[in-house]
Parts: structure tokens; C-alpha cells; sequence
């Protein structure tokens, strides 16, 4: 799969039903030596002052349970 194929789909929390942020609007980390995605880390912004600007969530790739069409659903226990 490319980047390109996964990038603009919403990163949804299925237990929370909550929406971290859109794919394409986050940073990755990469395993220098192997190339592949360790992380995505979505930065936070201040929505009705629950949450400080600046802040990052991270989602780890083994947190990813399923990629569809329009989003990607996480398995929150791994959001670090």
C-alpha cells in the first residue's frame, strides 16, 4: 500500500467513536534501518479548551486495526 493510498482517510477510535485527525495532516516516524512506519504522530489543536495546543497523539502501525475505504479504525489501548 502507498501513502497516497491511505492519506486524506480519518483516524477514528471505534471504542470512543472519537476522530483523531485526518491522515495527510500528520507526521510519521520511520525505522531507519528496516524504511517501515513505526508511528503517525497527529498533533492536537485546542477545540473548547480540552485540549493544549502542541500536543501530539501517537498511534502506533500495530494499533491499526483496519483500513478502510474512508478511514482507518484504531485499537486505543495502543495510542500512546
Amino acid at each position: 500500500m502507498r501513502y497516497k493510498e491511505i492519506s486524506g482517510k480519518e483516524i477514528v477510535d471505534v471504542n470512543q467513536g472519537a476522530r483523531l485527525g485526518i491522515l495527510g495532516q500528520t507526521d510519521m516516524e520511520i525505522n531507519e534501518k528496516t524504511g517501515q512506519i513505526e508511528s503517525f504522530i497527529i498533533p492536537n489543536y485546542k477545540w473548547f479548551g480540552l485540549k493544549k495546543e502542541g500536543e501530539e497523539t501517537r498511534i502506533r502501525w500495530d494499533s491499526i486495526r483496519k483500513i478502510g475505504d474512508d478511514m482507518i479504525i484504531i485499537d486505543p489501548d495502543k495510542i500512546r
